[in-house]
């Protein structure tokens, strides 16, 4: 179906093979980012992975995730991490038997403490209710959880808002419903805490030897530093992997494991079945270890169904020139939009939902 969005057209399909064809098929004429007020404003003028177009600087940014975060070496460097941070998280569950609890709260707090340990060396965020102002004091944390939860929801509600401007190039100074100016602030808040934690690694690095870099903001601030680099790494881009990395490694993951325990608490024959297969390979008198998951065929089939039934966020795919397809050919396209989340078709423009489980179109819209 062809639709009209201002000044772009906008083509749908709800066909899986035709999605796979955009995705997979033909992915690398598809692997582009459109250029949004999103990524504009809240992620230093594109200056991150998730929004900046296919090319030297998309590439070396992929390489740098691949090699240095999730390498086979690196996941097991932070298996540590993992271990205390889900260890706390058990221990808090457990602190709040009989009360109600919002099950993807405690998650989003594993989650912002796993991935703050991981890329910013220590937790910086604090479940006290006393906001820490004074940076000097040394405290744990920097933010509250829910000051931070409360920024990461926003950010990821108006990246998937429909922006007037986005489609009508000459109404975006009006700034219609007033979404490119809560980016603004939503981008000030999120420089102001990156750039304490820059200041605060760039102290630490002052007069000492140079060693091993001991998390993400490390490696980047260290390659930063390299002249070999094929493009040069900018203060601005260690802020955007940065943002990637807390944005990225919190709410989709969160989400993901939220709708997984919803959809098992509606077919609690399948958590009996879970249990069964847990019982029998790992057994009562030990924790279940990342090692434990290739003998776990059914928990993986679960969590890979889940992935199909509620796929996370996906950022805009700009086509990089005419592209033919098995049923049409496609001319140069300029955006290409998905699902972010469950919605009932058409309940929000630039939208689509999902429908028996698998995701019911993919949207794509042509340049002007």
């Amino acid at each position: 179906m062809q639709l009209k969005l201002g000044s772009v057209t906008v083509v749908t399909t709800n066909s899986p093979d035709m999605a796979r064809q955009f995705l997979k098929t033909h992915d690398s004429t598809f692997a582009s980012r459109p250029r949004l007020a999103a990524g504009k404003h809240t992620t230093y003028n594109y200056s991150n992975i998730t929004w900046s177009a296919c090319g030297p600087h998309w590439r070396q940014g992929r390489k740098i995730m691949l090699t240095h975060l999730f390498s086979l070496k690196s996941l097991e460097a932070y298996e540590r991490v993992r271990v205390e941070e889900r260890s706390d998280f058990l221990a808090r569950l457990h602190g709040s038997r009989g009360e109600h609890v919002r099950v993807k709260d405690h998650l989003s707090r594993l989650n912002l403490s796993v991935m703050s340990r991981i890329v910013l060396g220590r937790n910086h965020f604090t479940g006290s209710n006393n906001h820490r102002n004074d940076r000097s004091s040394g405290e744990s944390g920097v933010l509250r959880l829910e000051e931070i939860q409360k920024i990461l929801d926003e950010l990821f509600s108006i990246s998937a808002a429909f922006v007037v401007g986005n489609c009508i190039p000459w109404l975006a100074r009006l700034d219609l419903k007033g979404y490119v100016k809560r980016m603004k602030i939503l981008g000030q808040k999120f420089d102001e805490f990156l750039e304490f934690c820059i200041d605060e690694h760039m102290m630490a690095r002052n007069g000492q030897p140079k060693g091993p870099a001991k998390d993400m903001m490390d490696v980047l601030l260290d390659l930063a530093d390299d002249p070999d680099l094929e493009v040069k790494l900018t203060i601005d881009n260690v802020k955007g992997f940065t943002l990637d990395l807390l944005a990225g490694g919190t709410d989709t993951a969160a989400t993901t494991v939220e709708w997984a325990m919803a959809e098992l608490m509606k077919n609690p024959e399948k958590i009996n079945t879970a249990a069964e297969e847990l019982d029998r390979v790992i057994g009562r008198g030990r924790w279940v270890e990342e090692k434990d998951t290739p003998n776990l065929p059914y928990l993986d089939a679960i969590l890979k169904g889940n992935f199909q039934a509620a796929p996370g966020w996906l950022a805009a795919h700009p086509a990089r020139g005419p592209q033919r397809l098995p049923s049409r050919t496609l001319p140069h396209f300029q955006r290409h939009f998905g699902p972010d989340q469950p919605v009932e078709h058409g309940s929000e423009p630039g939208r689509v939902g999902l429908s028996g489980g698998v995701p019911s179109g993919e949207v794509f819209e042509q340049g002007h």
